[in-house]
Parts: C-alpha cells; structure tokens; sequence
C-alpha cells in the first residue's frame, strides 16, 4: 500500500487517554467507519508484546477498510506485525536509517518543523510529513509551535505529501487552506468526540473543502 496525498486527507492518531465508554479497537473501526484516510497507533507506555498484539488486530481492522495503518515510533514493532508504514519524530530513529531497516516497500512518515528538517527527510527516504505543532495542543504539551507561514513554505519546498498536526479542530481548519498542505492529522479532535464516525465524516469533508481552497 503506497501513500499519496489522499492519505493524508484525515488522518487520524490513536490515543487511549479517551477510552473507557468504548476500547481502542472500536473507537478506531468508529473512525473508519467514518472516512478516515490513514490510522496511526500511538502506544507510549505499553510493552513491545502488548504493543505488537494491539497493532495485529488494529492492523486486520484497517485491512478491512482498506486504510494504510501507521505504527509510530516503535520500527521493530512495525515489521513484526507487517504495517503499511512507521512514523517518526526528530528524536526518534534517523529516518534513513529507519528506511534501511524498512526497506522500500514500507511506508515512512517523518515529523519536521523547519524547511531543512523537511528537505533532510525527503531525502532520507521519507514518503510523507507531519508537520505541526500548527495550534496550540493539550495532545503533546511539549509541541513546539510551527507557524502556518513556515508550514507553507515546508509545502513549497518538498515533493512529497504534507500533513499538518496539533490542536487542528473543526471551528479552526479551514484556516490552514491556502498552505498547500495535503490534509490533517488529529487526536482529540477524532478521539474525544462523542460520536466519533459522524465527527469524522464532518472532518473529512471540512478537509477536502480545505485543500481545494
């Protein structure tokens, strides 16, 4: 499964802090339910193994919408439970040496905040980008902030599709048309919704209004 810039429309980022009235696996079939173009599961504190048997079955569950599943951070995770891609951060794994474990055929997603973080990533292989923090956010408090000028000129410089992340909601979307992103990735915006498969499909279609604009 290749990624494109319709991937990138609505993708959504997995986070358990909002599980209780529903588990992980169906808050996120609730997503894809709802027209979610991408899923990402995002496991700070569980083991490799609890980990791994989570991204299996979330893994069957994407492969039945027929949505790329993303796992962040964790490669030797990745290639034990056969995702369509990894995602990392600055800090993380150096994405050509993330590319080198991978191979070619693997999805590779790359955080950036400057033009030369993105340009770097590109060239180490990278197939997309998640750039923010572009709001402020309670997700990641630590998110250094991008400003949507630089966002822009992130889009302008690179060849591959863009995604912008962090604090992105449907009162404040539509504020990043014009940026040349190819859409959004979010948290709670998908994950703290009361109703979370009608939440997305109004998500998706303010995405699509946004990168047309």
């Amino acid at each position: 499964m290749r990624c494109n810039k319709e991937t990138m429309l609505l993708y959504a980022v997995t986070d358990r802090y909002w599980t209780g009235r529903q588990t992980l696996m169906e808050q996120a079939e609730d997503a894809l339910r709802g027209g979610v173009t991408c899923l990402q599961l995002r496991e700070k504190e569980l083991s490799d193994g609890d980990f791994l048997a989570e991204a299996l079955e979330m893994k069957e569950l994407c492969r039945k919408y027929n949505v790329p599943f993303i796992i962040n951070d964790n490669v030797d995770v990745a290639i034990r439970c056969g995702a369509d891609g990894i995602h990392v951060g600055q800090s993380d794994m150096e994405a050509g040496n993330v590319r080198a474990l991978i191979g070619e055929d693997m999805i590779l997603g790359v955080s950036a905040q400057t033009v030369e973080q993105a340009l770097a990533a590109q060239a180490a292989g990278a197939d997309y980008l998640g750039v923010g923090a572009v709001f402020s956010t309670s997700t990641k408090l630590d998110a250094d902030s991008v400003s949507h000028e630089t966002l822009s000129e992130i889009c302008r410089a690179v060849n591959i599709p863009v995604t912008a992340i962090g604090g992105i909601t449907k009162e404040n979307i539509m504020e990043l048309a014009g940026t040349g992103i190819d859409g959004v990735a979010l948290v709670s915006a998908i994950f703290a919704a009361e109703d979370i498969e009608k939440e997305c499909r109004e998500l998706r279609k303010l995405s699509s209004d946004m990168v047309t604009k």
